[in-house]
């Protein structure tokens, strides 16, 4: 497993390692991983840019209030969807650093959950029927529950391997 604090080139030499021993699927789900994270970092970077070069010069002029509600819900609500795509970013390069095989049924679950956060936050509960907040509510609880019981799952197998590393089953 690579550690986290490799250097880029240090990844790719193990990237080339590691290529013989892969087979044809695992170097294509590589390669997609790969392709997938430069284009979403390239559109992180992008829209990072354009708040800074939006939002900033308004904020230094005065043109905006951020203590104002929906301004406030504006501009969190950009700062919500660059935290839920570098969360994304961060799932696909866990499979890129062949950390994991594929996306995480976990990681997708938490950023359903900073989805229905940002949405909560931007939305407009003067004009928003009350059936659809309440869905929106039931969403995030059943997600929060899920997350919940895949994070227990994997403390109790996390604990069984700590237990006995030879089986992975604690007491066998």
């Amino acid at each position: 497993m690579p550690s986290p604090r490799r250097s880029l080139g240090g990844l790719l030499q193990e990237t080339r390692d590691q290529w013989p021993l892969m087979n044809h699927y695992e170097r294509f789900e590589h390669m997609v991983a790969f392709i997938l994270s430069v284009i979403i970092a390239l559109v992180i970077a992008l829209a990072l840019l354009q708040l800074l070069t939006r939002v900033v010069p308004l904020l230094l002029s005065g043109s905006i209030d951020p203590l104002d509600h929906e301004v406030f819900q504006g501009l969190f609500g950009m700062i919500m969807t660059l935290l839920i795509a570098l969360e994304f970013k961060h799932s696909i390069i866990r499979v890129a650093l062949r950390r994991e095989s594929i996306v995480q049924v976990k990681t997708v679950v938490l950023i359903a959950l900073l989805a229905l956060s940002r949405k909560f936050i931007v939305l407009d509960s003067k004009v928003t029927e009350a059936q659809t907040i309440a869905a929106l509510a039931l969403a995030t609880l059943v997600l929060g529950v899920v997350y919940w019981l895949l994070r227990e799952r994997d403390d109790r197998l996390s604990k069984d391997l700590r237990t006995d590393p030879g089986t992975g089953l604690a007491g066998e």
